[in-house]
């Protein structure tokens, strides 16, 4: 896997495009869906065993290139081949789905498939192994709130969305409640609304439509939201949950509120975490005083900016 910038996009993209197909991964920092897709992204890189070279580009960071691509929310894949895009996927696909894109695109080879690949060169653990090490743990210790999130998360990433709502669930019960889980909870019911319910696969024109005709159409407002979420677009989500919030903040048990301090947090760098104080915010999501946020990277400022809207929305 390559960083790639505008300084190297022509030598790594265009020019190694000529050579081996090259994926393209849109992603920024903040963006939950692109965690989970960035290490499927390299391991299915590794079992294809050379067929595509994979290359990551910071959307945020590298605005020329996103806007060349006519890059609209993240993350977004794109297939190079000779010079020239020719294919490409938006989203967090499940593994099957990215690799069924890849073959459909590829020149046949030997590629190494899932099933083939136990430990890599470094000795870490294939995918099942870790599956079967967060159970253990979590039976082990059902209050190991870092092995649900983990395992939750890692079900997500091969498309067992039903699987990880049960392994969340008992954690959704923990008093004091764990942020982290019930952040996942409301990004699971984005992914699963998209994936297994019928209105799911309406576009966000026909919520657009319906909240042109009420504003007040909370329900449209969250489904257009959770599209949002599932696609990657969440800093357009949270907009729109300000926008229910703003108009009533009580709606469904303030349903709008709690998501929008979910995808907070999980847009939230772990290092950032670990001493909330030095970025000037609660845990909560509470705008403090202070001169760190002036030197927050854009991401951090971005989150900073969200947390701020918040604010001043329930004041």
């Amino acid at each position: 896997m390559i960083n790639v910038t505008t300084e190297n996009f022509k030598t790594d993209v265009v020019e190694a495009s000529h050579r081996v197909p090259v994926l393209v991964d849109f992603w920024a920092p903040w963006c939950g869906p692109c965690k989970v897709i960035g290490p499927l992204l390299e391991k299915i890189e590794a079992e294809y065993g050379g067929r595509f070279s994979l290359v990551k580009i910071d959307s945020d960071q590298e605005q020329e290139l996103a806007g060349a691509f006519g890059i609209r929310s993240i993350p977004t894949c794109v297939l190079m081949v000779g010079g020239k895009p020719v294919d490409g996927f938006m989203g967090a696909l499940p593994e099957g789905q990215i690799k069924a894109f890849l073959d459909k695109n590829l020149p046949a080879g030997d590629a190494q498939m899932a099933d083939e690949a136990p430990m890599d060169e470094a000795g870490e653990e294939d995918p099942a192994q870790i599956l079967e090490r967060l159970h253990a743990e979590l039976q082990q210790n059902p209050k190991n709130h870092e092995a649900r999130a983990e395992l939750t998360q890692r079900l997500i990433e091969f498309g067992l969305l039903d699987d990880a709502a049960t392994i969340l669930a008992p954690g959704l019960n923990q008093i004091p409640p764990q942020l982290r889980l019930e952040a996942m909870h409301h990004w699971l019911l984005a992914l699963r609304f998209v994936e297994q319910d019928p209105e799911g696969s309406r576009g966000v024109d026909h919520w657009d439509a319906l909240i042109a005709a009420n504003k007040r159409d909370f329900a449209a407002r969250m489904a257009k939201t959770r599209l949002l979420i599932a696609t990657g677009d969440w800093p357009a989500a949270l907009d729109e949950l300000l926008e229910i919030v703003m108009r009533d903040r009580a709606w469904e048990n303030e349903l709008a509120r709690k998501t929008f301090v979910g995808l907070l947090e999980l847009m939230t760098p772990s290092a950032q975490k670990v001493d909330p104080s030095t970025i000037g915010k609660s845990a909560g999501g509470i705008e403090l005083a202070g001169q760190a946020a002036a030197q927050l990277d854009p991401q951090s400022e971005m989150i900073s900016r969200y947390r701020r809207k918040l604010s001043m929305a329930l004041n």
